[in-house]
């Protein structure tokens, strides 16, 4: 698992980083026009209000709590095909597998953050400052964390601990921000 977590290609590019670059950006814009006309008004709002955060690039943390069949996933490839259709790296985790192929460029929490089995109070993630994992994760614009009621908090306070220490480099006043000032949205229900 770790080798895809450092995987650089020969000419120094980041394999990571160019892999969340290589979607169709035409077909994404052409799929977010039409998601944009089929939002709620509810769906519009947390849509406005999580792009805005990805936009002034202040972060934030949001919470969007629906049952199944609520329209999480909707507002979850509204908000991926936006920003991946202007070349912006999103992140789509689930804290399952199966839940995790629901969202576009899916995968799980557990693979993606590199977060370890077993867990407590102090954990990191498994990413070490300037790798290609690390580099990816200075790059992202949003993070969107599907069923995330579901996994223990220590995996949740083990990505922040790691995104602060990532991001301290890059951007000094990310001590100050939860998940080093990165926009994360969080779903699911309980």
């Amino acid at each position: 698992m770790s080798q895809l977590n450092n995987q650089v290609y020969v000419d120094g590019t980041n394999k990571l980083i160019c892999d969340e670059l290589r979607y169709d950006r035409r077909q994404l814009a052409l799929d977010h026009a039409s998601y944009m006309q089929q939002l709620t008004d509810e769906q519009r709002v947390v849509y406005e209000q999580v792009i805005q955060a990805v936009q002034s690039s202040k972060g934030g943390v949001f919470f969007l709590y629906g049952y199944g069949g609520t329209g999480k996933t909707f507002v979850w490839k509204t908000l991926a095909s936006a920003l991946r259709s202007r070349s912006q790296v999103v992140l789509t985790v689930a804290s399952s597998g199966i839940a995790s192929l629901l969202l576009p460029g899916g995968r799980t929490a557990h693979s993606q953050f590199a977060i370890p089995l077993n867990l407590d109070e102090c954990s990191t993630c498994n990413i070490k400052q300037g790798n290609a994992l690390a580099d990816l994760l200075i790059k992202t614009k949003l993070i969107i964390w599907d069923e995330a009621p579901m996994v223990n908090r220590f995996c949740i306070e083990a990505l922040d601990r790691t995104m602060l220490d990532i991001l301290r480099f890059s951007n000094p006043n990310s001590l100050d921000q939860p998940f080093g000032g990165k926009t994360l949205v969080f779903g699911g229900d309980f």
